[in-house]
């Protein structure tokens, strides 16, 4: 992947959406449901109203499952510069954000 390219990773229940900063890392919404992060493998964890965005790894977040690069908007919409979707993605590291399954989740 590149810097700025939405990774797709096929879970067992759902599919997860991380962006890629580069380095191998990632910016990912991580569920949470007043307790500690729900693991995104879990079926569960697609029903918590919250997430902490965290800078990971991304092969520690895709684990055993598989991913793909899916720009799937590139065609559509020019994509804002590389250096802009980097900042945007990093502006929300160790945040709290909302999380809901049908309008605000990973892929949003």
């Amino acid at each position: 992947p590149e810097p700025r390219d939405l990774i797709k990773i096929f879970q067992p229940a759902y599919h997860h959406w991380t962006v890629y900063l580069g380095d191998g890392y990632v910016v990912n919404a991580v569920p949470t449901d007043e307790g500690p992060p729900a693991s995104i493998s879990s079926a569960m964890s697609v029903f918590s109203r919250k997430a902490q965005v965290r800078m990971q790894l991304l092969k520690d977040t895709v684990g055993n499952d598989t991913y793909c690069v899916n720009n799937k908007y590139d065609s559509t919409y020019d994509p804002f510069l590389v250096r802009r979707i980097i900042q945007q993605a990093q502006y929300f590291i160790d945040q709290e954000v909302s999380h809901d399954l049908f309008s605000d989740n990973c892929e949003h």
